[in-house]
């Protein structure tokens, strides 16, 4: 029979197949305090300027707020996708004419529905995924933003291997709401068939993947559960939103985010818990799983088990491709680890961008260092490894480079 789904706020993605096994956080105890623990992550460092009227937004409509918003918090409008399943804790909202819009950077991603509230997932280096939601205001009425516990019933499962982290659901929605069937069960990265992503979400640019369950509802005939196709030109109204479209690219690149966030956070969780356990002189048994959380840290960094693309590739909308590349550290030959190819895999150079990010910055040095010293070995374009031996000589050679001048911090001599 089809699985039902509960409503939840998804505000992104689902999770990770290979965290190395089940781990039951205990999230406000010691030294962990999720909700004890100033924050440090971007939205709450802008929280009381925004709510102190400081920022300066307009409130002509909702969607000139949302707008001027996203121009504030740096999150580029050109990252817009469009889901249309009820995975939301504003269900009742969102229906195939008022799909729920989700923008995102690195370490920020934002919700809005016409009609409904804006919701925030904002990354804290240590803590993972911070939550909150607030009313656009009206009239003059101040912004209320207010941290959401009730996010955390989905976004600190099993899907995010029990850290705070982000959710990406692929469903079979019913034509009136509800889900049908659902996919890709705890599970989130690059390593995802295209043929289970997307379902419920509407998918638009030029693209040789067309085996996915993007842009359709399911529906009872006779028994069977069939898919009935929707156009997303003609299912809602765009001029309700601040673009038309729901670009493939942006998909493709959430979905690596969210991975990489995922194993990195909980892997930081591990390695914290471990230390706090042990007073910080490591077991031999806490050494050996922060080994394994540092492999699977690394093999995820260099797309090891990346799906490739089809033949044909994937255009990606130009505005995105900008805006990405816009924040890109370059190395010798100007060559950058955000440098697309989309001929056959989503990057040039393939290890991932997020390790400038803040979420990898903030690992402890027990676990950093083992990753820094698989990541050399990985990359050792002199000596064969059957692991990596899907990387090239040349572009090993080139990511190196890359890292030696852009990445501080790693070990003398890497």
């Amino acid at each position: 029979m089809p699985r039902l789904l509960l409503p939840f706020f998804a505000m992104l993605l689902a999770a990770v197949p290979a965290f190395g096994g089940k781990a039951n956080f205990n999230l406000d105890a010691a030294p962990h305090l999720y909700h004890q623990r100033a924050l440090k992550d971007r939205f709450t460092a802008l929280k009381d300027d925004l709510e102190g009227g400081k920022l300066a937004l307009d409130e002509s409509s909702e969607k000139a707020f949302l707008a001027s918003l996203l121009a504030k918090l740096g999150v580029p409008v050109s990252s817009q996708m469009l889901v249309f399943s009820t995975t939301s804790l504003q269900l009742r909202l969102i229906r195939q004419d008022n799909p729920r819009a989700l923008y995102f950077t690195d370490d920020l991603h934002v919700g809005y529905i016409p009609g409904g509230k804006i919701e925030i997932l904002s990354m804290d280096p240590e803590l993972g995924a911070i939550f909150y939601m607030f009313d656009i205001p009206r009239g003059g009425q101040p912004v209320r933003a207010e941290r959401s516990e009730r996010c955390m019933n989905c976004h600190a499962d099993d899907d995010t291997g029990g850290v705070p982290g982000i959710v990406i659901k692929s469903v079979m929605p019913g034509q009136t709401g509800g889900s049908l069937d659902t996919f890709r069960v705890e599970r989130t990265g690059h390593d995802v068939p295209f043929s289970e992503r997307f379902g419920g979400w509407y998918v638009t640019g030029r693209s040789a993947i067309t085996d996915h369950l993007g842009n359709a509802f399911g529906r009872y005939a006779g028994g069977e559960l069939t898919r009935v196709a929707l156009d997303p030109a003609t299912r809602f109204d765009a001029s309700r939103y601040l673009l038309p479209t729901s670009d493939i690219l942006p998909q493709l690149v959430h979905e690596h985010q969210a991975g990489f966030v995922n194993r990195v956070v909980r892997a930081g969780y591990v390695a914290r818990a471990a230390l706090h356990a042990s007073g910080g002189r490591l077991t031999p048994a806490q050494s050996a799983e922060l080994d394994e959380q540092a492999r699977i840290v690394t093999r995820y960094a260099l797309f090891a088990d990346e799906v490739p693309l089809p033949a044909g590739g994937v255009e990606g909308d130009a505005a995105f491709k900008a805006d990405f590349l816009h924040t890109r550290h370059a190395g010798p030959g100007n060559a950058s680890l955000k440098d697309f190819d989309l001929k056959t895999r989503m990057f040039r150079h393939r290890c991932s961008y997020l390790i400038y990010s803040p979420v990898f910055t903030a690992l402890p040095p027990e676990l950093k260092q083992r990753i820094f010293r698989q990541l050399g070995a990985a990359l050792n374009w002199t000596k064969s490894s059957a692991d990596y031996a899907y990387l090239p000589a040349a572009e090993k050679q080139a990511i190196v480079g890359i890292l030696r001048k852009t990445l501080p911090g790693l070990p003398s001599g890497w």
